[in-house]
Order: structure tokens, then C-alpha cells, then sequence
């Protein structure tokens, strides 16, 4: 005779955990953003994580998932409002605002002197390792776009950039000279 025992229940899915405790994940997400309206939203775009999550697999612990998803984005959505109020501007009339006065001919001489000591030590680089600080640099390429352009290690990369910025180090002192 076979008992209950034999087979194990099945696993409860996300979208159903999600639906009944939907008011206890609200209340997290509400205890973290401090708006209705936001937890909210932050529910909807959890429900969406969830039901695209389902898709990969079983979980074994659904409510602790689905609390997880809802803890991340809510969190998410705070980073991104702290960050974005750090650019806003408010009560600032643009026709007060003072430009800044332009360079000095003594400041623009003495940037002018770094630049070209800059450019005397690297010119004392391998052309493969000048060409890597420009593409750095310059041109904002990641370490491993430019290993894959120069067709080498990410690690050569890495020495390349180190040695350049080893050979520049002794212009340091010439920025900050008054």
C-alpha cells in the first residue's frame, strides 16, 4: 500500500507563492521605498521577474525567492532615485549662474607643458604598449576589447596599461606644480 509518504508534494510554483502573499510582499517593498504607489510598481516588475523566472526552473524555496526579487528591486529603485537627485538642480535661475572664467595663459601653458611631457615618456614605450594606453585612454576601450583588438591576453593588457601608466607616473608632480 502506498502512502503519502512515497511521493513527495509537489513544489508550490512562483506565480502562485507571489499571489498569496502578495500583501506581506507589498508590505516589504513599502517598508523599503516608503510609497504605495512605488511598492506597487515594484510588485508588478517583481511578477514579471517571477513569471519569466519560472520558465529557468523548480526553486526550492519559493517565498524566500520571490521576498529576494521584490528586496533586490525595491532597493534598486532607491539607488537609482538617491543617484538621480544627486543631478537634479532645483531653484537655480540659469541666468545667475556664474561661468567659469577661462584658463590663464599661465594655466593653459602649464597644461600644455604636462601634455607634452606625457607624450616625451610615452614615445619612450613599445609602439604595442603606446598603442594601448590610446585605446584606454582615448578611446575608452575596455581591457578586454582592447586584448581582443591587439588579438592577445587580457593579462598582457593589463601589463601593457601598467607600464604606461608607470612610465607617466614621474608627470604627476607637474600637474598640481603652481
Amino acid at each position: 500500500m502506498l502512502t503519502s509518504a512515497t511521493f513527495p508534494a509537489p513544489l508550490a510554483t512562483l506565480t502562485d507563492v507571489f499571489m498569496d502573499n502578495r500583501a506581506r510582499l507589498r508590505r516589504l517593498a513599502h517598508g523599503i521605498v516608503r510609497s504605495p504607489e512605488t511598492a506597487d510598481d515594484i510588485l508588478q516588475d517583481a511578477w514579471i521577474r517571477l513569471s519569466d523566472a519560472e520558465r529557468l526552473g523548480t526553486v526550492q524555496r519559493p517565498f524566500c525567492y520571490c521576498c529576494q526579487v521584490v528586496r533586490n528591486l525595491a532597493l534598486d529603485h532607491c539607488r537609482r532615485q538617491s543617484l538621480e537627485s544627486s543631478y537634479r538642480c532645483y531653484d537655480v535661475e540659469v541666468e545667475t549662474l556664474e561661468l567659469p572664467a577661462a584658463a590663464s595663459p599661465h594655466k593653459s601653458l602649464q597644461d600644455y607643458e604636462v601634455l607634452c611631457a606625457i607624450d616625451r615618456e610615452l614615445s619612450k614605450l613599445p609602439q604595442r604598449t603606446q598603442h594601448a594606453h590610446e585605446l584606454y585612454r582615448i578611446q575608452g576601450m575596455t581591457q578586454r576589447q582592447i586584448a581582443e583588438h591587439l588579438g592577445c591576453a587580457l593579462g598582457l593588457v593589463n601589463a601593457l596599461l601598467g607600464d604606461a601608466a608607470r612610465a607617466i607616473e614621474g608627470c604627476r608632480n607637474l600637474m598640481y606644480a603652481d
